[in-house]
Parts: C-alpha cells; structure tokens; sequence
C-alpha cells in the first residue's frame, strides 16, 4: 500500500468515525419525541426514559445528555400502557396508564385497571415539565407509594452516537437543598459544571439520594378523587438559578406562542384529509425545529444527532419554505452572514468568506475532540447562501435586506472564485484539510457516499455534479444583485462565469451512456460514472441544458432509481448499492423534493407528480405522518411502507419542509416581487386533490393574496380562483 493509499484509509477510518452506529438503532422502539430547538427528550411509549444499553433515550440540552433515566412506578411495578400520543401541536406528549393488580401495605388487593395515571409531559424554554393525574375509579380509598426514578449519565452526543472518550468528567454527588428540590450534577473536563435542577411542586416525604435516586410519595386516593403531583427539570451550565414556572402557567405561554407561530403561517388546505394531516405535521415540526437566535429564526437541522444550526440543512429548508415564509429564509441568512469565516483556520476548514457547516455546544467540542464548535467543512454551503440571497430578493423585493447582506455575498463569491476553485479549472472542488474532518464535504457526507463504477472510492479533491450548479446559481444571483448595487462590472463578470460553466459542466459531466451526468469528478477530474441522485439535482439549479434534462427526467423515473416512494441516492445496479445505507441507496425526502422541483422547472410535470405521490403515500405509513430524515432504497412492496433506516433523525427540518416545496413544484408558483407579478407555469393536481387553497400568503410588505387551485375531473385541467389579490399585483397563468 502507497502513502496516497495509506492516507485515503486513515481519512475513511477517521470520517466513518462520526457515522451514527447501527447499535443505537430505535427502529423497534417505537419511541415518542419532544423537541423545542436546544431541548429535546426521547422517551418509550410509557413516558419514561429508560438506561438501555446503547440506548439513546434521554432529556437533551445543547448537545448534552442530562437525564438518561427517568421512570414511574406504582408499589414498584410498571403501570400498564392504555394509549401514548404526541398532540397534534406537537406541543406535549400524553401518556394514559393503569395499574396492575397490586396490594397495598395492609394487603388490601386493588384491582388491575382500578387507577388511571395521565402523564402530560412538555418542553419550553430548556426545561422539561410533567405533570401527573392520578384518578380512583375503585369504589374503596387506594393506598399505595408512586416513585419517580432519576438518574444523569451528562454524556456528549458524540459520545451517545458511539464515538469512544480516553476520559471524562466527574459525576457530582446529587444533593437537595430543599425539601422539594433534587439537583444532580457533572463537572467536565471542560471545567463547566452542568446541573439537572428538579423542581417538584410539593416537598417530597421521602427523597433518595443515593442509587438509584428517587422521590417517593405516599398516595391516598379516595374514589372518584383526583390526586396531581408536577415538577420541572431545568439543564444549567455553571448556574443553580431557578427558572421554571408551574406547570400550568408554562404550557399555557407554549401554547401562545404556538398560536402566534401558527398565525403567521399560511394556510394551506385541500380536499383531501391525509394530505392536510400532513402539510399540518410537517408545519408543527417545523416549528418545533426553529430557533429564536440573535439574528432572527433558525431552523435545527434534526432530532437527535443534528439538533443544531447546520449551513447546508438551514438553507435548504429555507429554500423549501421561500414561497410560503420568507422571514424564515431572510434570518437564515443573517444568521450565517453573522458567523461567515473570516480567516483561514485549518482546524475547522475556515477561509474567508465561506459558510459555516455546523456548529455545536457540549463538552467534547469545548475540548476539541471533536472539530464541530465552529465547522466549516462544507463546499455547498456558500454557493447555496449567494443563490438563497438572490431567491430571497426575487420573493421579497426586500432591498434594505440585500444592502445588509451585500458585504457577505461579495466575500462569498471571492470564495467560491479563490477557495473553491483552487485548481482554476471552473468548477469547484473539495477536499478536506483537517484529519479529523469530514472527508466528503457535500451533502452525502459519508465516507463511501463518492465512488467510480467499478466501487473504487474516489480521491480528493472531488468536484460534485450538484455542487457545479449550485455555482451556477449563485453566479447567476450574485450577478442579479450586483446590478442592483449598481456594480455592473461584478455583474457582468459573474454573468460570464455563469455562462461559461453551464456550458464547461455540460460538457464534462454529461455522460451519453448513463443518459445522466456523472457524479462526480475525482482528483485526477476522471468522471465517477455511477447513476446516482445528484444528477437529479442539477435540475433544480437550472444548470442542465434542456435536451440533456428531457433524458434524465426519463432516467431517473426508471425502476433502478424510482423506488415507488422516492429516488434513490444510487441506482440499485450500481456497485455499492445497498438500500440500507446511508446514501448509497436510500432514499432522502429533501432530495427527491428537490429533484421534483427540478423536474417541474423544466416542464416534467407528471414526473413531477409521481415523486410528490410516492412520499405522500409514504407519510401514509409512518407514524404521525412524519417523513424521517431517510428511508431504506427497497423496492414498494403492496400493501407495506417503506422500510425505516434504524438511526433516522425524525423530526429532520428539510425531510419536513420537503412537503411545501412539493406543494410550490406542483402548482410551479413563482412569486416575482420587484415586478409585482405572480407566476403559474402550468400547475397540476394529482388525482386524489380536487382543489388546494392557500389563504394569507405573503405577497410584499402587508400585502398578501388567497387563492385556490382547482381540478376539473372530467379533463383533469386546472383552473385558479383567487379570493384576495392586491390591485397592484399581476396574475400570469402559463398553461
């Protein structure tokens, strides 16, 4: 084995490093989620939160595990489960239990199903609240002693996702300064002290402080009465300060600010109940997914792994939104703007002007055993930035936004010009300067994601096929935006390079005989010839001359890449096809979103609709109707869903948002607002919508249009009624 070799094994044994093991899988878990941005609890079907090995239930707070046991118990016994729902809100999770057949301390026999246990659980604002209802539906008093068990394990969410630590912290010893109050505690190596502070409503009558921890009430439970105990857990860093509220007075301020987020969302309603369930899902998650930061809102990219700002994960799903929430994609922005590199720095990948790839909180990224504080090992990120910047002004018009992100477009450019291009070959490539990063850096990260046919992996620095579009886009915003900045030598000299690298880019990386364009180029800009989604992908950057997108959007709709609920990131005849891999095989929400988008970009309406049906029936069978981060690539089989990939991250912002880019693909929408102008490029409905209204969508500053799309049954024609409409806007109806 040669040096270039030995280095190529030590990058994939150092990047299959961060792969989420299979051992931590919750496929067969059934577990139930709460999550609100920096917080986040995963609990089994019971409400508890049990110690399993390998396991990652837990309470969550800024890439800390606090509390990894959490468990209710009656005279030592495990209720029996009636019923567990996250509510429709998403706001809390209700959990209905009975008791088994118990005896009381006197032997008195209380009768299976006697008692009913509700548990209301939330998060809001770092703390964890439940709430517990005890009712006696025995005609005799029930005596009997509830136990809430406790324990913190304060582990790093690298260290839950199997990576292995030489050490760590110390446990403090847990102590109650009050007779209603437990805290546990973990001082890192890291030097901060990190506190699970519990907070029970009423001082506990018997508190163990030794393991396993447990607060301890003596019930008397008369018939027909109910009993209610409530306690709060609070995650602190370095601080023992109270914050929680009561229970009550919290959930009502959650439920406020839920009505307001809802407010502000257009409405989207068809005739059909499951689409709607759907759409409503994936509004609710997505909220639960968006951050309040200094900049405005950020979408988290995903629970569990990914709870946290990611570049590429942000802009996407901003870009999903655009039509429907623009404030969402300007504050994703500014967000980025605000940590945009501004010097070189091997150790994370940082060079001036390019975009942040990710950035985490928690003890092992504080110690730099992990590069993600402050990461920027990503080539799509910034291309993806410039080219959101021009979507966001053609939606908005919105120009005092653009003159306050001008000095960070223009750095972004000299980036993708400078950085991105080292090789001066007019595409940009990858590779990664830290041994500890990422050694793929576009949006299939993994290790093996980049290969040529034969299955030989591909060596850095690689230029994406997706990746060239999003160049393309951003020449072609960046140049839009210099005009307005009244620069017309940058425009001009941005348009040019547009044009140049279509035509480069339709000339290297089409391949006649794969009828797609190649993955990739390797270092040696030999094409990887492997069928494979990103080729899927450059439709929807409009980098793909048209006769060269007619043959893809047949080829990808072909049963080695269409498996009937979505594209497969490989095509099943390829080397190291595997629909149970991360990216070699499954199948993305968020990347056949964007392959529909494409498609309807140039025209392929029905290809369009196929991909929107395949993950409409898909939500179908998933729980909640919540499209995960991934599923397996298998075929459809009749009468089944698709198969789960075991360590999916599910609520994941741009699998949930890929439901409102499908929407916009489908009635091809385009909202132009310097114009004043508002666009449908041959709209279609899919046989099971006779109509979808959207109501108070967002036109320009206060003015805003409702309108509904209807299907005509007997030709399958579509026609447009709108409700409200500005005087000032025009409506341009293409068919």
């Amino acid at each position: 084995m040669n040096r270039v070799e030995k280095n190529l094994v030590n990058k994939q044994e150092t990047a299959s490093k961060y792969a989420i093991l299979a051992a931590t899988t919750y496929a067969d878990d059934r577990v139930k989620v709460l999550n609100r941005t920096d917080t986040f609890g995963i609990f089994d079907r019971w409400g508890d939160i049990l110690p399993l090995p390998d396991g990652i239930h837990g309470l969550y707070h800024r890439d800390t595990r606090y509390i990894h046991h959490l468990q209710l118990q009656l005279n030592d016994t495990r209720p029996l489960l009636l019923s567990s729902t996250v509510r429709e809100e998403n706001e809390s999770l209700s959990v209905d239990l009975t008791n088994q057949e118990l005896r009381d301390e006197a032997g008195y026999r209380i009768p299976k199903g006697s008692i009913h246990i509700r548990r209301s659980q939330f998060i809001r604002n770092g703390i964890f609240y439940e709430k517990l209802e005890f009712m006696n539906y025995h005609h005799q008093v029930c005596s009997l002693v509830c136990m809430l068990s406790f324990s913190a394990d304060f582990r790093d969410i690298f260290e839950v996702r199997g990576l292995k630590r030489q050490a760590r912290g110390k446990l403090l010893a847990p102590f109650s300064p009050e007779p209603n109050q437990l805290i546990l505690g973990y001082e890192g190596l890291d030097k901060i002290r990190r506190y699970a502070i519990i907070d029970f409503e009423k001082n506990v009558p018997h508190l163990r402080l030794q393991e396993p921890l447990a607060a301890v009430f003596p019930l008397t439970l008369q018939p027909g009465r109910q009993h209610v105990l409530e306690y709060n857990i609070s995650f602190r860093e370095d601080s023992l300060q109270r914050i929680g509220t009561d229970h009550g007075e919290a959930l009502k301020h959650l439920q406020l600010q839920l009505q307001e987020v809802r407010e502000s969302f257009p409405e989207i309603f068809t005739s059909n109940e499951q689409f709607n369930n759907w759409v409503n899902r994936s509004k609710t998650d997505l909220v639960s997914l968006t951050a309040t930061t200094p900049y405005g809102k950020y979408p988290y990219a995903g629970v569990p792994w990914y709870n946290t700002a990611f570049g590429r994960d942000g802009l996407i799903t901003a870009y999903e939104t655009l039509w429907l929430l623009p404030e969402l994609s300007r504050d994703v922005l500014f967000f980025l703007a605000a940590h945009q590199a501004d010097a070189t720095d091997k150790a994370t990948e940082a060079e001036p002007g390019k975009i942040l790839h990710e950035m985490r909180h928690g003890e092992m990224v504080n110690l730099h055993e992990v590069p993600f504080q402050r990461y920027y090992g990503t080539i799509d990120a910034t291309p993806l930035f410039v080219m959101l910047a021009g979507a966001y002004y053609e939606r908005t018009a919105d120009m005092a936004a653009v003159q306050k992100l001008w000095p960070h477009i223009q750095r972004a450019m000299e980036w993708i010009v400078q950085y991105g291009d080292r090789d001066g070959d007019g595409f940009l490539e990858y590779f990664s300067q830290n041994q500890h990063g990422l050694s793929n850096q576009g949006w299939k990260d993994s290790f093996d994601a980049i290969m040529h046919a034969d299955g030989r992996l591909a060596r850095a620095p690689i230029a994406l096929c997706e990746v060239q579009g999003y160049a393309y886009a951003a020449f072609q915003s960046a140049a839009r935006l210099a005009h307005l900045m009244q620069q017309p030598h940058l425009a001009e000299t941005w348009e040019n390079k547009a044009t140049q690298l279509k035509k480069q880019f339709n000339e290297r990386f089409w391949d006649d005989a794969l009828q797609a364009y190649v993955l990739a180029l390797d270092a040696e800009k030999k094409p990887c010839r492997v069928m494979s989604s990103n080729a899927g992908q450059v439709l929807f950057t409009g980098i793909a001359d048209p006769e060269k997108a007619a043959v893809l959007a047949k080829r990808l709709l072909q049963p080695d890449m269409f498996s009937g609920w979505g594209i497969r990131t490989l095509s099943s005849k390829e080397v190291r096809y595997n629909p149970m891999s991360y990216h070699n095989g499954s199948v993305w929400p968020h990347d056949v979103a964007l392959i529909a988008n494409g498609l309807a970009r140039y025209g392929y309406q029905q290809q369009m609709l196929a991909l929107l049906t395949g993950l409409f029936d898909a939500s179908l069978f998933i729980e909640l109707q919540r499209l995960p981060e991934l599923f397996c690539g298998f075929e459809r089989r009749k009468g089944e869903g698709p198969t789960a990939y075991p360590v999916a991250c599910s609520p994941q912002a741009w699998s949930v948002a890929a439901v409102f880019l499908l929407i916009q693909s489908m009635l091809h929408i385009e909202i132009h607002a310097p114009a004043r102008r508002l666009y449908f490029h041959k709209p279609v409905l899919p046989e099971y919508l006779n109509y979808v209204r959207i109501q108070h969508l967002p036109l320009s500053y206060q003015q805003w249009c409702s309108f509904t799309v209807y299907r005509y049954q007997a030709n399958d024609a579509v026609g447009i009624q709108f409700l409200e409409k500005p005087e000032d806007w025009e409506v341009i109806i293409v068919q």
